[in-house]
């Protein structure tokens, strides 16, 4: 048996038809299920819904062989026994540095201030602010992350930036762009080696199936 992990949230809307294009269909809708596992069309594929940031575990631990993650969760996951074959296309949106409309965030950098940051993404924080050399306090949040500056909590927040309407209705601005997201093909690399005649071919039709 093959298991695909997936999360619902931000990227499952465009991950179906994604799994459509590839030939495989779910048995029940999980938008109206509490299963976890779900059958398929294909008699040895099934499907998990887990937490984004839990694909990445799933799938390198052995719970799942394949999985679907965003890059952003990928860049945060500190395993190595995954391999990220493809770059699926979907769930596009862009990592940002935003900060409240006052907040004069040039002249902060160029003087090398220290700030304090808000984000769920601390290794991208890090390493980003790190390559200006600027010194940060993390601020670890979990969501409603548009609230910190407005609190005073933190001078900037980092987070996913798709249409920019939450920053607006928050009356921040994003600042600064520190990467492109977009969602990935998750491997566990044991799986591959074992399964390798089932995993190729599916793997080909994910990248048949992409959007060029």
């Amino acid at each position: 048996m093959i298991t695909i992990a997936l999360s619902k949230g931000r990227i499952f809307t465009e991950t179906m038809p994604m799994l459509n294009a590839v030939g495989i269909f779910c048995n029940d809708d999980p938008d109206e299920s509490r299963k976890l596992v779900f059958e398929t069309n294909e008699k040895n594929i099934q499907l998990i819904i887990v937490r984004a940031s839990d694909v990445p575990t799933y799938v390198e631990w052995g719970g799942a062989d394949l999985g679907i993650a965003g890059k952003d969760v990928l860049d945060e996951y500190e395993g190595t026994e995954l391999y990220q074959p493809l770059d699926l296309k979907i769930g596009k949106c862009k990592m940002m540095v935003a900060a409240k409309k006052s907040f004069n965030y040039k002249e902060k950098i160029s003087k090398r201030t220290h700030l304090r940051v808000a984000t769920k993404y601390p290794n991208a924080a890090k390493k980003f602010f790190g390559k200006k050399g600027i010194h940060i306090d993390l601020i670890k949040l979990y969501g409603s992350m548009e609230l910190a500056p407005i609190v005073g909590l933190s001078d900037v927040i980092v987070d996913l930036v798709s249409t920019g309407k939450t920053l607006e209705a928050n009356n921040l601005v994003a600042t600064e762009q520190i990467s492109d997201i977009s969602s990935r093909l998750i491997v566990n690399k044991a799986s591959l080696k074992i399964n390798r005649e089932i995993l190729q071919p599916l793997i080909l039709k994910f990248s048949n199936a992409i959007t060029k």
